[in-house]
């Protein structure tokens, strides 16, 4: 067995594409060495800014003999079909076997591939991976066609053993693999010689490179936290840039400068993401006053006067960034929300879906609608929805779009607005995710509400739904935001209503544009000596004709427009209710179907996460109501908790069994047997006792239902548990007596009529 070690050394590849760069290398080799014979114990991939490498361990030295037997055609078969055979096998006649079976004799190729070195196959598979490595982006240097992501220098490759170690030989482009590397660019001393794994890791570490990230990052995050705590602060997480940075860097040496006076006044967000997104600089908090006080940038070498040179350089451009900063907060300052809110009106929200602007408007109308119900001040909800977008249009905004909805409630606080609707404008927006927060506030769940549900009413009406795995305008995301809105909120409201409160929203300006269409035309015909459309007329009916025969008649007595408009207006009118009531049946009334079904498949998804099965809601979905989602998730959780104890398997055993009896009596009678049954025909005390114990059970359970008691319910289903087992046990169904037949028959549609006022029972596993 030997040990693979494989890097490639170039200029600075990317942060972000580093940990992908590092994995596709591992797959590609390994999946090459092992297609090519060539196993392996274990392999690990590295990435450092100026290098890739990889560690296999444990690599065969030699792939295996490979024997191959292919059977030909028969002997004495045509020529053309022998030499066809022996072409693909590569051999001559007398190469060939002859075997015999039942049908005669026909040829045997006997094909024997001899094994490979390592060596060999690494060199072959090596040269593939470089040349096919799947970047984002690559570039070409100098006069080769080699692509990488930057300029290579270099490549290191050999096969250690306990003997030594041996160089696997290729050349790419000019580029000989050896057995050379070198370190940090500033802190090394040239190139060196390796041996091993352990050689190469320990001697980059004397070079002046940490080669693992999870390294480089453990190393930063205890020297900064250590620098902070050294001062009473403490240093805001930020997992995404920890990685970020330790991939710029091969030796961390982390420095903590101070962020000048000037800038205590901007919001610590504001400081955190300007400082993010601009330097790749953590921020250090003051754990009592919640300000952002100082910094901590990472340096890629250590110098002689610790850092200071770095650190003053870093302060003078930071002061710069956050002067830029200042700048779009007092600014914006000095604008309105209501301001703000204007420029929205030339912002496209979609081409078939207006502008931003409307698109506020639609979302206020809908929070003045749902504020009620979630318990909010309706005017309040209105007001905050009207300027929740608001800060879209701010400079801060422009400059870093990751903070909307957090400056719309800095600006709405610095405006004097009540502290409800400044939570709205940030809060408005979530939850963004599975686990992000959701708004417990009554303004901000009415106003995020409205505006996820405004998207989803809107995208539907013009039949913009996700297909597959395509969801450009994340409507699931947004679903599932309506959801979790209403299910932590405990929200009770019929969601098929809001619905068409939103569709309402989205067809009232199209509606009103086609009323005006109508009116204009109507007048402008009129002018021109033109009756009233007969497809108008018929359109309208009856109710219309009036007002058609009004205008008719004054066209050749050449009476003034004006004393026609009033007829004019009624037709238009009466055209779009017509139009209206057409165009809700024909599109939105499945529309709606369409959009509730996508909201219960989103809860499928969601209560799957918390242990509930889909036949469970399936069983509970095909019950009234089943829009308040709220109702609906109490219904189901007691239904699943139900069915996993011994109770609920024992009682829907018995459900099934009266069901499937009842189905295949009535397929084979042709009738129905829901009527009545009657305990005057019941023979046996487990006949009565069942009778008795429905009665009681459809009591109890009418009655918990009707207190939305689902626990209830189904404890008092749980009860028809024992008369079920007994009546089975001691009763004969399908009795002789004709009548008797029919009654129990009857029963048994009871069992299922009672049963069914908790959940269709048909619809569960078991």
């Amino acid at each position: 067995m030997a040990d693979l070690l494989l890097e490639i050394f170039s200029e600075e590849i990317p942060a972000r594409m580093q940990k992908r760069a590092a994995a596709d290398l591992k797959k590609l080799v390994t999946d090459g060495m092992v297609e090519a014979g060539i196993t392996y114990e274990s392999a690990a991939a590295f990435a450092t800014p100026r290098r890739l490498c990889l560690s296999v361990i444990g690599v065969l030295e030699e792939s295996p003999t490979l024997r191959e037997e292919r059977k030909g055609p028969r002997v004495g078969a045509p020529e053309r079909a022998i030499e066809g055979f022996l072409r693909g096998a590569g051999l001559t006649l007398d190469d060939l076997t002859v075997r015999d079976d039942k049908k005669g004799q026909f040829y045997v190729a006997v094909i024997e591939k001899p094994g490979r070195t390592a060596s060999d196959v690494i060199a072959e598979v090596v040269e593939a991976t470089i040349r096919k490595f799947p970047w984002p982006k690559a570039m070409r240097w100098g006069a080769g066609t080699l692509r990488w992501v930057r300029p290579m220098h270099s490549i290191l490759s050999i096969l250690s053993k306990s003997e030594g170690a041996e160089v696997v030989p290729f050349e790419i482009d000019g580029i000989v693999s050896g057995d050379t590397t070198e370190g940090h660019r500033f802190m090394g001393n040239g190139r060196f010689a390796v041996s091993s794994f352990e050689d190469y890791e320990a001697k980059l570490k004397a070079a002046g490179v940490i080669l693992n990230a999870e390294d480089r990052a453990e190393s930063i995050w205890a020297d900064a936290t250590n620098l902070a705590f050294a001062q009473g602060l403490e240093v805001v997480e930020d997992a995404g840039l920890l990685a970020e940075v330790a991939g710029l860097v091969e030796w961390p040496v982390v420095l903590m400068g101070d962020i000048a006076e000037d800038f205590m006044g901007l919001p610590p967000e504001v400081l955190q993401t300007s400082m993010r997104e601009h330097q790749k600089f953590f921020s250090v908090r003051n754990t009592k006053s919640g300000r952002i006080e100082k910094f901590i940038t990472v340096a890629n070498r250590e110098t002689a006067d610790n850092g200071a040179t770095i650190l003053a350089g870093n302060q003078k451009v930071l002061f710069a960034r956050l002067s830029d900063a200042k700048f779009f907060w007092e600014n914006d300052l000095r604008v309105s929300l209501e301001d703000m809110a204007v420029k929205l009106e030339n912002v496209t929200f979609h081409n078939k879906l207006g502008t931003q602007a409307q698109r506020i408007g639609r979302i206020a109308a809908l929070a003045r609608e749902i504020a009620p119900i979630v318990g909010a001040d309706a005017d309040m909800a209105e007001q905050a929805a009207k300027i929740a977008k608001a800060d879209l249009s701010s400079e801060m905004v422009y400059e870093f779009p990751e903070l909307q909805g957090l400056m719309g409630r800095y600006y709405a606080q610095a405006a004097g607005l009540p502290q409800e609707v400044a939570n709205a404008c940030e809060m408005h927006y979530s939850p963004l995710g599975p686990s992000d927060d959701v708004p417990s506030e009554a303004v901000s769940i009415a106003v995020a509400l409205a505006d996820k549900i405004d998207t989803l009413t809107g995208f539907w009406a013009i039949d913009e739904k996700p297909t597959g795995s395509k969801d450009p305008f994340a409507l699931r995301r947004a679903a599932l935001g309506v959801i979790r809105l209403i299910l932590e909120n405990s929200v009770r409201f019929g969601l098929s209503d809001r619905i068409e409160d939103g569709f309402e929203e989205h067809r009232q300006p199209t509606l009103d544009a086609l009323e005006r269409k109508v009116y204009v035309s109507i007048l402008n015909d009129y002018e021109q000596g033109v009756r009233v459309s007969e497809e108008l007329v018929d359109l309208v009916g009856t109710r219309g004709g009036k007002d058609a025969q009004n205008i008719n008649d004054a066209i050749p007595l050449q009476i003034k427009e004006r004393h026609i408009r009033t007829s004019a207006k009624n037709l238009a009118e009466m055209y779009r209710i017509q139009k209206s009531g057409t165009e809700w049946r024909d599109h939105f009334i499945p529309a709606r179907g369409n959009l509730i079904a996508f909201f219960h498949d989103r809860l499928k998804v969601y209560l799957k996460a918390q242990g509930i099965t889909h036949d469970v809601i399936d069983a509970c979905l095909a019950m009234p109501n089943n829009d308040d989602l709220t109702l609906l998730v109490n219904r189901v959780t007691a239904l699943q908790a139900f069915v996993n104890t011994d109770d609920g398997v024992n009682l829907l055993q018995g459900y099934k069994r009266a069901n499937n009896i009842l189905a295949a009596e009535e397929k084979k009678d042709g009738v129905s047997y829901e009527g009545e049954p009657e305990i005057r025909f019941a023979e046996s005390a487990e006949e009565k006792a069942l009778f008795a114990a429905l009665d009681a059970g459809e009591v109890a359970i009418s009655t918990a239902l009707d207190a939305e008691d689902f626990s209830a319910a189904m404890a008092a289903m749980a009860n028809l548990r024992s008369p079920i087992d007994a009546f089975f046990d001691s009763t004969q169904v399908n009795s002789g007596n004709q009548i008797v037949r029919r009654n129990r028959l009857c029963l048994l549609n009871r069992i299922r009529v009672v049963m069914h006022k908790v959940a269709i029972f048909s619809a569960l596993n078991g």
